[in-house]
Parts: C-alpha cells; sequence; structure tokens
C-alpha cells in the first residue's frame, strides 16, 4: 500500500499542462547599447535618429484589437489567435501564435530595410524559430478552406486580408518615414523562458545599384513564467470569456 501511495504522488506531481505567463522585456541592464525598456513592455534601440522597438502583444491585445473576429468561438477569424474559441472540457483557450508588434521610425538615414522574414527567435535552451510571413501563415489557414467557394473560403480570405495590413511589411523606409506591423513566430516550447528576438541585416546604406552596403544586427530579450498544473493560475486571466 505505502508503494501504492508513493507511486500514485509521483504521477500526480508528473500530471498536468503548461501554461505560460506572459511575455516581458529582460531589465535594461541585460539588454543592448542604446537600448531602453519602457513600461508597456517596449524594448527600443535608438541612436542617431534611428528607432526601432518591438513589444510583445498578448492575445487578449489582440482579441480587442480585432473584436468583430474574436467572438465566434471556433469561428472566429482573428488571424493571430483563436479568439475565445476554447478545447472541449477546458476553460481556457491556448495561444496560437506568439505576435510583438515591432515600429521602425528614421530620421537619420536616406533609406533603411528591416526585412522581417530576417528575424529569428532564440531561445536560451537553444531552441530556435524563424518569423512566419504572410505566404507562411496564408498556408497555414489554407489547410482549413474545403473548396473555393462558401463560408471557409470568405473565413480565409478575411484572415488573410487582416495579416496584409497589419503585418509589418518591410518596405524600404525614406528619411522621415515611420512604419509598424506585427512580428509573427510559432508558439513557444514549454520549456522556453528566456529568449532573444534577433532582427538580422537591418540595412542602413546602400550602393548606387540599391544593394545595402551597410547592415547591423539587433537584439531584443524577453522572458516569461511557465506554470504546470490543471488549470492556469488566475493571474494568466485566461479563464474568462
Amino acid at each position: 500500500m505505502r508503494k501504492l501511495c508513493i507511486l500514485t504522488t509521483i504521477f500526480l506531481a508528473g500530471c498536468g499542462r503548461y501554461f505560460a505567463g506572459p511575455v516581458r522585456p529582460m531589465p535594461e541592464a541585460e539588454q543592448g547599447p542604446h537600448t531602453t525598456v519602457y513600461d508597456d513592455g517596449t524594448v527600443s534601440y535608438s541612436f542617431n535618429r534611428l528607432e526601432i522597438s518591438l513589444r510583445p502583444v498578448s492575445d487578449e491585445e489582440l482579441n480587442r484589437q480585432f473584436p468583430s473576429q474574436s467572438k465566434a468561438g471556433a469561428l472566429s477569424t482573428n488571424p493571430y489567435t483563436y479568439g475565445n474559441w476554447r478545447p472541449m472540457g477546458d476553460d481556457w483557450t491556448p495561444q496560437r501564435f506568439t505576435v510583438f508588434l515591432l515600429k521602425v521610425k528614421n530620421y537619420a538615414y536616406p533609406k533603411v530595410i528591416v526585412d522581417p522574414s530576417r528575424a529569428v527567435l532564440v531561445a536560451d535552451n537553444g531552441r530556435t524559430y524563424k518569423a512566419l510571413g504572410i505566404a507562411e501563415l496564408s498556408g497555414y489557414y489554407q489547410a482549413y478552406v474545403l473548396g473555393y467557394a462558401g463560408n471557409f473560403y470568405a473565413r480565409y480570405e478575411e484572415r488573410k486580408d487582416i495579416l496584409k495590413r497589419t503585418l509589418y511589411r518591410g518596405d524600404p523606409l525614406f528619411s522621415g518615414q515611420e512604419q509598424e506591423g506585427y512580428l509573427v513566430f510559432p508558439p513557444l516550447h514549454p520549456d522556453v523562458e528566456r529568449f532573444k528576438v534577433v532582427l538580422k541585416d537591418i540595412a542602413l546604406r546602400f550602393d548606387y545599384k540599391g544593394d545595402p552596403v551597410d547592415t547591423i544586427e539587433l537584439s531584443f530579450r524577453f522572458g516569461r513564467e511557465v506554470y504546470r498544473g490543471y488549470h492556469p493560475p488566475p493571474s494568466l486571466g485566461r479563464t474568462s470569456r
């Protein structure tokens, strides 16, 4: 009986699911040079009037951003979240993607290009995630289309339209211009708690053919807490519709 109790205790201790807390910036001391951390979670690089910033965006905020697309349960068309849908028997909604708001302000160079396809998320444990562009996200949702007509296709087109309008496009930014949009990564594995988002090959200067001759790489560090249990902690705020 004692052995049975011990085995039962071990089994119960090992059960449960993982629930991730919100992504938050690491302290300013752990960020790179010329980088500031703001109270709203933004990590901003600013040098010579070039400003590039990242802010993690929660599912709750994304649902508020697209309210009419987030209230139809499994038929919700918010392309970044599951809306208010919940798995059968659960009182919480899983995370669909890992989303950041990327803002670039160029008041320093004749032209700057921040290519979102060159962004990667690198966890301290070695996991690496590539940014998902319009092609990858459209392909992801195309799997839900049962035919090129009717409600399924209409929902696909609505999602794709939102993605086209709100993803960071990576257009050339000429002097005095600003641009913002979402940078999207796959959902993170439960063992990822500390990580950095790396923006590679940011082009600052170009030759006469328009090819970049001066590039930089920026890293923005973030972290989160991961809980294990049968229900998410109330602090996560993911148990209400």
